[in-house]
C-alpha cells in the first residue's frame, strides 16, 4: 500500500517492487577515519535536510503532485515487508534516517542493523573472521557487507577491507539530477556541510534532540525550500525554528570551509557553491522548477498535455548542460 500525501494525494497498491525503479538518486561516499566517524556522521545528519530541500527533483509522481522529493517517501514504503502488525508495534523500517545520534562509532551503526533486522539473504561466506584477526588479516566480513546491502538508513554506514580497510559515509538522500552540474553542486555543498561542522558538532548535540533532525529530513522532503526547519540556537537554548533557505545561506560559508579543509581547489568551490547561492537567491529548485512550469502550461492546455509539454522543455533544458537556475520557466 502506497499512500503520498500532498497537493493531489495518492493512494495505490502493488504486489511487487516495480514502484521502487522511480527511486533513482545520486548517492555519494565520504570515506572518513574512524576516529571522526562519529562527529562526521551526526554532522551530515544535521545537514542533510537543508541540501535535501535545494535538490528536491520528483513533486510529480503518476501525475500527481506530491512532496518536493516524492523519491523519500516512495522509496521507504515501496520495499516496505513488514506486516501490519509490525508496522503498528513500531517495528522499524529498513529504510529510516535513523534512531538516535551515534555516540562513538560505525559500530553502533552496523550492530543496530544487525539486531533490528533479520537477515533477507542468510548467505554464510567461507571465511572466519575471529581466525583471520588472529592471523593478522583483516577479516572481509562479507555476511555484515551483505545484510548492510538489505538495510537502507538514508546516511549508511559502509565497512569495505579494500585497501587496507576503511570506513565510509554513503550519502543515498540526494536526488538524481537534472544536470551534472546540479548533481555535484548538491554534493559538494551536502559534503561541505559535514566536514565543515564537524568540529562543532559534539557541542551542538546536547541541545539538538535527535528527533529535530529527524523532523527536519521529512520536512524538506515534503516542502521543499518551503520547509520551516529546527536549527540549534547560538545560546544552545531550545532550537529555533529557520526557514530551508535562510539557513541553507547560513551554512554556505561552513560548506566553503569544509571543502577548503580537504584541499578542494578554490576555482571549483567557487563554482560548484555559487550554483547552490543561485538557486538560494532565486529560489528555484529543480521540483519548483517542475510545479511553476507544470502551472504555466495548465492555464492553456489540459492536464496531460501540460505533463507532457513540461517534460519536453525538462528534457531540452538538461541537453542544454545548464543548471536549474538558468532554464526557461516559459511552457
Amino acid at each position: 500500500m502506497i499512500q503520498i500525501d500532498g497537493l493531489e494525494p495518492l493512494t495505490l497498491t502493488c504486489d511487487d517492487v516495480t514502484l521502487e525503479g522511480a527511486n533513482t538518486s545520486f548517492q555519494v561516499h565520504l570515506r572518513v577515519p574512524p576516529c571522526s566517524f562519529a562527529r562526521v556522521y551526526n554532522a551530515a545528519q544535521m545537514v542533510t535536510p537543508i541540501a535535501l530541500a535545494l535538490g528536491a527533483n520528483s513533486p510529480i509522481f503518476l501525475e500527481r503532485q506530491l512532496w518536493d522529493e516524492t523519491r523519500v517517501a516512495l522509496f521507504k514504503q515501496s520495499i516496505d515487508c513488514r506486516p501490519p502488525q509490525e508496522t503498528i508495534s513500531h517495528q522499524p523500517a529498513r529504510v529510516s534516517f535513523g534512531n538516535e545520534w551515534v555516540r562513538e562509532g560505525a559500530f553502533e551503526l552496523f550492530a543496530e542493523a544487525v539486531n533490528n533486522h533479520p537477515p533477507l539473504l542468510p548467505i554464510v561466506g567461507k571465511e572466519s573472521p575471529l581466525e583471520c584477526l588472529c592471523q593478522g588479516i583483516l577479516p572481509r566480513l562479507d555476511e555484515l557487507r551483505l545484510h548492510q546491502g538489505t538495510v537502507w538508513r538514508w546516511n549508511r554506514a559502509i565497512y569495505d577491507p579494500a585497501v587496507g580497510g576503511h570506513l565510509r559515509i554513503e550519502l543515498r538522500a540526494l536526488p538524481a539530477g537534472p544536470t551534472p552540474q546540479d548533481m555535484v553542486a548538491n554534493a559538494a555543498f551536502l559534503v561541505g556541510m559535514a566536514l565543515g561542522l564537524q568540529s562543532e558538532v559534539d557541542g551542538l548535540l546536547p541541545y539538538f534532540p535527535f528527533e529535530a533532525a529527524h523532523r527536519n529530513f521529512y520536512r524538506a522532503a515534503q516542502q521543499g525550500l518551503d520547509a520551516v526547519l529546527l536549527w540549534p540556537n547560538e545560546d544552545l537554548s531550545s532550537p529555533r525554528e529557520i526557514s530551508a533557505y535562510e539557513l541553507a545561506w547560513d551554512l554556505l560559508p561552513v560548506a566553503e570551509r569544509g571543502l577548503t579543509d580537504i584541499g578542494v581547489r578554490e576555482t571549483e568551490i567557487r563554482r560548484m557553491l555559487d550554483t547552490i547561492r543561485a538557486r538560494i537567491i532565486s529560489r528555484i529548485t529543480p521540483a519548483r522548477w517542475q510545479r511553476q512550469v507544470l502551472e504555466y502550461a495548465g492555464r492553456r492546455m489540459s492536464r496531460s498535455e501540460a505533463l507532457a509539454r513540461m517534460l519536453k522543455v525538462y528534457l531540452e533544458e538538461i541537453h542544454r548542460g545548464k543548471p536549474i537556475t538558468e532554464w526557461s520557466l516559459e511552457a
